[in-house]
């Protein structure tokens, strides 16, 4: 795994062999505290999507379906913080990931058979093992691409990166929780257009949220939604 800084400031880390599968690991207790966790900032937990086959960490995922008041569900994962990360900072150790779907979005696993579906939920199991997988932490502003080349997620999409950030649909006090162990970090997937990604490379990751913010773009994914980056700024006229 090499690391690079890009003329922006950002952080992107390309990973090249995976380390050799580790067992998973065993008496681990956080879970109840993350569901705990999860339904006192973000609603009753509908449904765990149980994963069946594990390395390195068992990853569920638990989804809080969509309101009247609140017209996405969420998807958090639990069991990444289960190992911590290689990080040289105690503070960014342990993490779980978090993205929203609309409320119209087809859940559980029949409709997960269809890759048109269940492409959101792989990418964030893929994006949540990736650090224990090739040895790497992840926090505010890194960035992941889907290859090297970056490649679409799924059909119909051309999301092909992701940004990890405070939520900007979750409650601030969902940031972050205590654990005997450390700090868990909830960070937010920003799943990005290629131009979005071109942008955030060149001016860096606070200029893309501020991007974001005037677009209102969010963790809720768009699979064909436009580019947040203004037309000029596309083009290379900054």
């Amino acid at each position: 795994m090499s690391e690079e800084i890009t003329p922006g400031g950002s952080r992107i880390e390309r990973h090249d062999e995976a380390l050799p599968p580790e067992p998973v690991p065993s008496g681990w207790d956080g879970q109840e505290r993350i569901e705990e966790h999860v339904e006192r900032h973000l609603g009753p937990i509908a449904t765990v999507f149980h994963e069946l086959v594990s390395e390195y960490v068992h990853l569920d995922v638990l989804i809080v379906e969509a309101t009247d008041d609140r017209p996405f569900h969420w998807l958090v994962t639990c069991g990444m913080s289960a190992r911590p990360m290689a990080s040289d900072e105690s503070d960014d150790r342990y993490a779980e990931l978090i993205i929203g779907l609309p409320a119209d979005w087809p859940l559980g696993e029949d409709a997960w058979k269809d890759e048109r579906h269940y492409w959101p939920v792989r990418t964030l199991k893929s994006l949540a093992r990736m650090p224990h997988e090739y040895g790497f932490a992840i926090g505010h502003g890194h960035t992941l691409p889907n290859g090297d080349p970056p490649e679409a997620y799924g059909p119909g999409t051309k999301l092909c990166c992701a940004l990890f950030a405070a939520g900007a649909k979750t409650p601030e006090a969902f940031d972050e929780l205590e654990t005997p162990d450390g700090t868990v970090q909830f960070l937010a997937v920003y799943l990005l257009q290629p131009d979005e990604v071109r942008f955030k490379l060149e001016q860096g990751a606070d200029a893309l949220m501020d991007a974001f913010d005037a677009a209102t773009v969010c963790e809720i994914v768009e699979a064909d939604r436009p580019s947040a980056v203004p037309r000029r700024k596309r083009f290379g006229l900054f």
